[in-house]
């Protein structure tokens, strides 16, 4: 019997929580990216340790392994790591007429279709509502999109990341109301 938890992330979980977004990038994107695209990808994912300093970014342990993490942000930020520095905006938003950002989820590829994802969605929209938010948006991966429309996200736009190697990323943004 599993017991899956949540518990804030801290500077301590980052090689745990890279090693994760690792595994899920290459693993889990295999049946929507071609390898030139998942190699691609690694420059525009990844973690953002600005969501472990605003304490919005958690862990879902099963006991003490590491089987997905993600989080929400009161920042302008949408997407991208810490390497991704062209991506990130580190303003405020106005929960009065900005949506919060989900940001940076991820889960094992041995705890796929467990809950993580939902578990951890649920915490990110709960905690932004309670600061104030009353919209939600996210860069969903095309892996990712099928989870964020069955918890009721709606396509916004459909982009590319800028290519690496000739390489592009399609990322879809979508939107929710909390």
């Amino acid at each position: 019997m599993t017991s899956l938890h949540l518990r804030l992330a801290q500077h301590g979980d980052a090689p745990a929580i890279a090693a994760l977004m690792e595994r899920a990038i290459a693993d889990l994107q295999r049946d929507f990216l071609d390898p030139g695209q998942i190699a691609a990808s690694r420059s525009v994912m990844g973690l953002d340790t600005q969501l472990i300093d605003d304490g919005s970014y958690v862990l879902v342990l099963d006991g003490e392994t590491l089987a997905g993490c993600g989080g929400w942000s009161n920042r302008a930020t949408l997407y991208g790591g810490n390497h991704s520095k062209a991506l990130r905006d580190p303003r405020r938003l106005d929960p009065r007429k900005d949506p919060a950002r989900i940001r940076a989820m991820f889960t094992s590829p041995d705890y796929v279709r467990r809950g993580i994802g939902r578990m951890v969605l649920d915490w990110c929209e709960s905690a932004a509502r309670d600061a104030g938010f009353d919209r939600a948006e996210l860069m969903a991966t095309l892996a990712g999109q099928p989870l964020y429309a069955a918890c009721g996200y709606q396509p916004i736009e459909r982009i590319e990341a800028p290519p690496v190697n000739g390489a592009a990323v399609p990322l879809i943004r979508m939107g929710k109301p909390l």
